[in-house]
């Protein structure tokens, strides 16, 4: 983990899981995170991605701009997430989109869509993260 300033803005660090599920930032901000994450390596026995890899992946992204949003000396964890699996998929890289749709002082919530190569949605999910006031680690 490197070590961050803590004028700095807070980039996202990928935990072990999200390493081994092979997940690459795309774009981050407290309003919108994307990432994406291939379904070779995250499918269950059916050959379909697995439904609790899109969870993780999800919560990891809306997770990530909620830490982006705390600022620094504060951070974020998650208190509350739901999703509805709309389809999956067996083959290619999924794409996770989250987009804020509360930034406050002490919680955040975001939306986050799941799609495929052909930009239909997997996943929907709703994370919310409540703000705490102490430092990430690393700061």
């Amino acid at each position: 983990m490197s070590e961050q300033s803590p004028a700095e803005p807070w980039t996202i660090v990928l935990g072990e899981l999200d390493e081994k599920m092979g997940v690459k930032i795309l774009e981050q901000s407290a309003e919108r995170v994307v990432a994406t994450m291939p379904v070779e390596g995250n499918r269950q026995s059916f050959g379909l991605l697995h439904g609790g890899a899109s969870l993780a992946f999800g919560e990891a992204i809306g997770s990530w701009a909620a830490v982006i949003h705390a600022g620094p000396g504060r951070s974020a964890v998650g208190v509350d997430v739901s999703a509805t699996h709309h389809r999956s998929a067996r083959s290619g890289t999924v794409t996770g989109i989250a987009t804020a749709l509360h930034l406050g002082r002490t919680t955040t919530s975001h939306e986050v869509v799941l799609y495929d190569e052909q930009q239909r949605r997997l996943c929907t999910l709703r994370i919310t993260n409540l703000i705490l006031d102490r430092p990430k680690p690393g700061e």
